[in-house]
């Protein structure tokens, strides 16, 4: 069942509507003209609206437009006794669902409505996905350190400029690379991320470009590179340094013309990519070492941003403790638990040598295997437990 908004100037066909919608469950607003129509919707939570086009007081498009401006949820679907296909072509530009001409079909209305409210339902389960994403990728802090990072973010994620994120394992690199992309203009586009370690050094080219059916032995079907895959959006490289030369100079060329040949193939294509990077190696002594391009890095490297080991912020300690403690309770389908001051004064005193990773799964044992409150005592246990409970 769905709650509709029906806004026509004849009274006939709004009786009509309220009979029929209403004999299918649904429930049902009407109102006369565009004014005592918006004053409804502002005023109410509906899943669908129709609309009329020609109107006094107010046009039905200006009344679509309106509405789009509170909502761009709401499915709007137009009605008009004197449509064209300019007239419906302009509604839909304007954002409606859709645009049915009078004298209405009840079975094509029925069935537009039905349509109408499934994507209604997947546009706010999409939304819903994208803000637990969005969680999963918070950075958590408020030491100078991270709001240092925090800062850079802002400032360098509506550009399109490179950057390479530097830092040690665990302390949160893919954050960053998720924040620059999700406050940028290519948010709604995909974000892509390839681990350049995790790969054998073989197969990283066909990885990234692609490759054609045939190139190799085990390329039995074309295959779409990440390049093409992030096209219009973000790529994310992660551990850059762990990649061979040989894909370093593809990439190189991909950065500097905009264009990547997938492998046993000689053709061009065209990509637009913002490239993100992150590696835990000093990329300047890989250089030296001849084990890293110098212009592949100054290609790479617009924007350095650095993110501190948890050790460089353990003010930071108390807030990731209670973030922590909100997902994992909620992920176990447990209570939440209390830290004291003893446990927090503990935590930070540990030396953090896997960082955000291992402060995440150290918080994991101890909200499993704990009572409602976590103490010192509980920390000094659980937190090593391969030293024999000690810290």
């Amino acid at each position: 069942m769905s709650k509709i908004l029906v806004i026509d100037d004849e009274k006939a066909i709004r009786n009509t509507l309220k009979d029929v919608l209403e004999y299918e469950k649904h429930e049902v607003d009407l109102a006369e003209d565009g004014l005592s129509g918006l004053e409804l919707f502002s005023n109410n939570t509906y899943d669908i609206v129709l609309c009329d086009i020609k109107m006094q007081k107010m046009d039905g498009i200006e009344v679509l437009q309106k509405i789009t401006e509170i909502s761009t949820v709401i499915p709007v679907i137009m009605i008009s006794g004197h449509g064209n296909i300019d007239t419906a072509v302009d509604a839909i530009k304007k954002g409606a669902f859709d645009f049915l001409e009078k004298p209405l079909d009840l079975n094509r209305l029925l069935i537009t409505i039905r349509n109408a409210k499934d994507k209604s339902i997947l546009i706010t389960q999409t939304q819903v996905l994208k803000n637990k994403v969005s969680k999963m990728y918070e950075i958590v802090g408020e030491s100078e350190a991270i709001l240092k990072v925090k800062e850079m973010i802002d400032r360098v994620a509506p550009t399109e400029a490179r950057v390479l994120i530097t830092g040690a394992n665990g302390t949160g690199k893919e954050l960053v690379a998720h924040q620059i992309h999700e406050k940028s203009s290519r948010a709604k586009a995909p974000f892509v991320e390839v681990n350049c370690a995790a790969i054998p050094s073989e197969l990283i080219e066909s990885e990234l470009f692609g490759h054609e059916k045939g190139s190799f032995t085990s390329a039995i079907k074309q295959r779409i590179g990440k390049f093409e895959q992030a096209n219009g959006g973000t790529l994310f490289l992660d551990e850059i340094g762990d990649m061979s030369l040989s894909a370093q100079a593809k990439v190189l060329r991909a950065l500097q013309e905009n264009r990547i040949t997938r492998v046993g193939s000689d053709k061009d294509i065209q990509v637009n990519v913002r490239v993100i990077t992150a590696t835990n190696k000093n990329i300047k002594k890989e250089i030296e070492s001849n084990n890293f391009r110098e212009d592949l890095y100054h290609r790479l490297s617009v924007i350095l941003i650095h993110v501190p080991t948890l050790n460089e912020r353990e003010e930071d300690i108390p807030l990731l403790a209670e973030h922590f403690n909100s997902l994992i309770c909620k992920e176990y389908g447990m209570s939440r638990k209390t830290f004291r001051k003893d446990a927090i004064k503990e935590l930070q005193k540990i030396r953090w040598t896997g960082n955000i990773r291992e402060f995440r799964n150290v918080l994991e044992r101890l909200i499993i295997l704990c009572k409602d409150e976590i103490t010192g005592a509980d920390v000094l246990a659980y937190a090593r437990p391969v030293s024999g409970g000690n810290i």
